[in-house]
């Protein structure tokens, strides 16, 4: 009998109140799991607002430890009781130490680990320097009920290098919970097709499922009347070949799903050959800062 796996991606917004938005990322897991998901991710921080637009300090008491996190706390049950596997988006505390973190909590409730975001981004809207230390998990896979999965956050989707590794691991589909949209610096810049093209060349090159999942709606910015973030949504879930199978629209909130054959999948990722005829004696250039 082949081995199968069923994945989810939530979209929707978010607001202030962490309870609510808690009970609103529940109700979701929910429904996707009423669908038959086996493994359902949120998107980025659902905790509230993405909060890293601006540098306000105020926002580091919204950190907890992982193992305490409200959302942790609130949802492991929620996978226990419905027999799902849930990757859950947080902002975490260790003692000094902040960090953009995820936790991954197995079908049976279990607290599988925590992976800790790899790369940080700098720039207008996307300020995460200011409040994240770089991760110090290195990437991350766990043996779900389910499969074996890896998981990315936000800008490590961009990074190639962090999907090959996960991969390498032996990742059987790969997770991004995203928090992206507007621009600040250029309301003309719309990065939602190239955002999806970058995670749908994972797929290809890894043969691979992808799914990310990102949010929606308007977010004032905190103490700035007249600014503001635009979350574009756009999630999806991409085959091995890096075909959309499942995608939601800019602005539509729901869960989309699909399945797949991870047997085929692990035999046909065998004949494309990426992994036999990898040169690790010319990479050199990838381990160091910059090429000799």
């Amino acid at each position: 009998m082949a081995r199968t796996i069923s994945v989810a991606a939530i979209q929707t917004s978010y607001g202030m109140d962490l309870d609510a938005n808690i009970k609103k990322t529940a109700d979701f897991i929910r429904q996707a799991a009423g669908q038959g998901a086996q493994v359902i991710l949120p998107s980025e921080l659902f905790q509230g607002p993405y909060f890293c637009v601006t540098q306000e300090e105020h926002w580091f008491a919204q950190a907890h430890p992982w193992r305490e996190h409200p959302c942790v706390t609130a949802l492991a049950p929620l996978a226990a009781e419905l027999g799902v596997v849930l990757p859950i988006s947080i902002f975490e505390r260790e003692g000094p130490h902040y960090f953009n973190s995820l936790v991954m909590v197995d079908a049976d409730g279990s607290l599988m680990g925590v992976y800790r975001k790899s790369h940080i981004p700098d720039g207008p809207g996307y300020q995460e320097k200011y409040y994240f230390r770089p991760g110090d998990t290195g990437f991350r896979v766990w043996d779900s009920k389910f499969g074996r999965l890896g998981v990315g956050i936000c800008w490590d989707q961009w990074y190639p290098e962090c999907a090959r590794a996960m991969a390498l691991m032996g990742a059987e589909v790969l997770f991004y919970p995203t928090a992206i949209g507007s621009e600040p610096h250029d309301a003309s810049l719309d990065t939602a097709a190239p955002w999806r093209r970058a995670m749908q060349g994972h797929a290809v090159s890894n043969v691979i499922p992808v799914v990310g999942a990102n949010r929606i709606g308007f977010e004032p910015w905190d103490g700035y009347p007249n600014g503001g973030q635009g979350f574009y949504g756009s999630s999806f879930i991409a085959d091995h070949r890096g075909d959309l199978v499942a995608e939601l629209g800019r602005d539509d909130e729901g869960v989309i799903g699909a399945t797949f054959d991870l047997d085929f999948l692990q035999t046909h990722r065998a004949a494309w050959g990426f992994f036999r005829d990898r040169r690790t004696d010319l990479y050199g250039a990838l381990t160091g800062p910059r090429p000799a």
